[in-house]
C-alpha cells in the first residue's frame, strides 16, 4: 500500500513538474530577456529526473523485478532515458540544442504513461516464464535507450531538413521575383535591379542565412552524435536479445514480428550511418534517412504492441477507458 501511493505520488509529481518545464520553454522563445525561466527549466528537469527515477526504484522494489515488464514500465523507462538524455546534453553543451526535443518527448511519454488508456498496467504483475531472465534487464534497457537516442536524433533531422527546405523556399522565391521584374523594366533599370539585388541577396546571407546556417549545422551535428550513440546501443540491445533467445525459445533468431522490425531499424539507421561517411550524401540526404527512421521506431517499438501478435505478445496492450 505504501509502495502503491508513492508509486501515484511520484507519477503525477514528476508529470506536473515536467509540464512547468514545458510551459517555461514556451515562453522562453517568446521572452528571451528572462535568464531565470532558462535557469528554472533545466532545474525542473533534473527534479523531475529524479522523480521518475524514485518511481522506477520504488516499482522494482515493490515488485522485486526490474520494471520493464509490460508497456506502461517501459514509456517511464523510455520518458527516464529522454531526461537522462537532456541532462547529458547540458552538460556536454551549456545551451542545450536538444532541450527543445527532450523535454517535449518526455512529457508526451510521461503523459500517455499516465494516461487511463494504460490503467490495466499500473498495477505490478508477476513475470512471464519468458521474462524470467537475468537478461531483461540487458536487452530492454538497451533498447529503450536506443529508442530514446534515436527518436531524439531523427528528430533533429526532422527540424534540419524543415529548416533547409524553408530556406530554400526564400531563395527561390527571390530569384522568382528577380526574374519576372526583370521583364518589365529595361536595360538599364535591368542593370541597376540586377546590381541592386546580388547586394541585398549579399546583405541577406550575411545576416539572416548566417544564423540559419549555424543553426542547421550545430543541428546536423547533434544529430549525427545521437544517433550514433542510439545506434549503438541498437546493435547491444539486438545482440544481447538474441542470445536471450536463444536460451528461452531455442534459437537466436525467429523473425517474430518485433525481431523483424528491429532488423528494419537497425538497417535504416545502418544505411543512415553511411551516408555520413559519404561527403555527398551528407546533410539533406541522410537527413531524410534518419526521418523514415523515425517513423521505423514508432512501428517496431509502438506499432507491433498494437498487433499483440509473436513471441513478444506480452508487451502488447489494449486501449481502454476510465
Amino acid at each position: 500500500m505504501i509502495f502503491a501511493t508513492l508509486e501515484h505520488i511520484l507519477t503525477h509529481l514528476s508529470f506536473s513538474i515536467i509540464s512547468i518545464v514545458i510551459t517555461i520553454h514556451l515562453m522562453t522563445l517568446l521572452v528571451h530577456e528572462i535568464i531565470g525561466l532558462r535557469d528554472s527549466s533545466e532545474k525542473g528537469m533534473i527534479v523531475t529526473f529524479l522523480s521518475i527515477t524514485g518511481l522506477l526504484v520504488t516499482r522494482w522494489i515493490s515488485s522485486r523485478h526490474f520494471p520493464l515488464s509490460n508497456l506502461y514500465e517501459s514509456l517511464i523507462f523510455l520518458s527516464w532515458s529522454f531526461s537522462i538524455i537532456h541532462m547529458i546534453s547540458k552538460i556536454w553543451n551549456h545551451k542545450n540544442d536538444l532541450s527543445a526535443i527532450t523535454a517535449p518527448s518526455a512529457i508526451f511519454t510521461q503523459g500517455f504513461a499516465t494516461s487511463g488508456l494504460l490503467s490495466e498496467m499500473h498495477q505490478s504483475a508477476i513475470l512471464v516464464p519468458a521474462l524470467q531472465s537475468q537478461w531483461l534487464m540487458m536487452h530492454v534497457s538497451m533498447m529503450l535507450f536506443s529508442y530514446a537516442a534515436l527518436l531524439c536524433g531523427s528528430l533533429l533531422s526532422v527540424a534540419f531538413l524543415i529548416i533547409t527546405f524553408r530556406k530554400n523556399i526564400d531563395i527561390f522565391c527571390k530569384n522568382k521575383n528577380f526574374v519576372i521584374n526583370s521583364f518589365f523594366f529595361g536595360k538599364i533599370e535591368y542593370l541597376n535591379e540586377k546590381k541592386s539585388f546580388f547586394n541585398h541577396t549579399s546583405s541577406f546571407l550575411s545576416f539572416r542565412n548566417y544564423y540559419k546556417y549555424q543553426l542547421t549545422q550545430r543541428l546536423d551535428y547533434w544529430s549525427y552524435r545521437v544517433i550514433s550513440l542510439g545506434f549503438t546501443f541498437l546493435t547491444i540491445g539486438i545482440l544481447s536479445g538474441a542470445v536471450w533467445a536463444n536460451e528461452a525459445w531455442g534459437s537466436y533468431w525467429n523473425w517474430d514480428p518485433k525481431e523483424t522490425w528491429a532488423f528494419i531499424t537497425w538497417t535504416i539507421f545502418a544505411i543512415y550511418s553511411h551516408t555520413r561517411t559519404n561527403q555527398s550524401l551528407q546533410g539533406t540526404n541522410s537527413a531524410l534517412v534518419a526521418s523514415i527512421g523515425f517513423l521505423i521506431i514508432w512501428i517496431c517499438y509502438f506499432g507491433i504492441n498494437l498487433l499483440g501478435i509473436g513471441l513478444h505478445s506480452y508487451g502488447s496492450f489494449t486501449l481502454t477507458s476510465n
